[in-house]
């Protein structure tokens, strides 16, 4: 069975953080950031790798430190970019559920200000269109369990994320069968 960490993966902008506060509170969980451990190991702003590293620099120091995470009963809030790293994304997967925080694009528009000075790993002359539908397919790839977060409020969607992962650590079908065998 995996590690108990939850993983939450998704655009920038669709609420990991924010969520994954709140669904740590309700499972007793810690929460790490993995963005915050980016700047703390690099000493440096998101942003200030992007300009200073290039995009690939940036997702080189992301897979890095996502692949080095060691940590239990935590929820993890990735970067959007993380799913580009492919042995950040096979750890993970290895420690914990990961869970696509999934959004419609009007709304992750809607919520984003400027993509630069919140460190969007996005290329020259790309649109965040244009990651939307690049990464989508990535989050949907990855993910154990996909959580549509349209609709729900920050507190509903860290309930029923916790939901769905207590039955992913804990198949009803596990419970099913122990209910049987007492029956019979």
């Amino acid at each position: 069975m995996k590690g108990k960490n939850v993983v939450l993966i998704g655009m920038p902008g669709c609420g990991k953080s924010t969520v994954g506060v709140v669904l740590a509170k309700t499972l007793g969980y810690r929460f790490l950031d993995s963005d915050l451990l980016i700047q703390e190991q690099e000493d440096r702003l998101l942003s200030e790798i992007i300009e200073q590293d290039g995009i690939d620099g940036f997702e080189a120091i992301e897979n890095r430190v996502n692949a080095g995470i060691s940590v239990k009963k935590t929820v993890i809030a990735t970067g959007g970019s993380v799913v580009y790293g492919k042995q950040a994304m096979e750890h993970l997967r290895k420690i914990g559920a990961v869970v696509y925080i999934k959004l419609p694009y009007e709304e992750i528009e809607h919520r984003l200000g400027d993509l630069a000075k919140r460190g969007v790993a996005i290329r020259n002359g790309q649109t965040l269109r244009d990651l939307y539908d690049e990464r989508k397919p990535l989050y949907e790839s990855y993910a154990d369990i996909i959580a549509d977060e349209e609709g729900r409020t920050i507190s509903e969607m860290a309930l029923y994320i916790r939901e769905k992962v207590l039955s992913y650590f804990e198949p009803v079908s596990a419970e099913v069968s122990a209910d049987d065998k007492r029956k019979g």
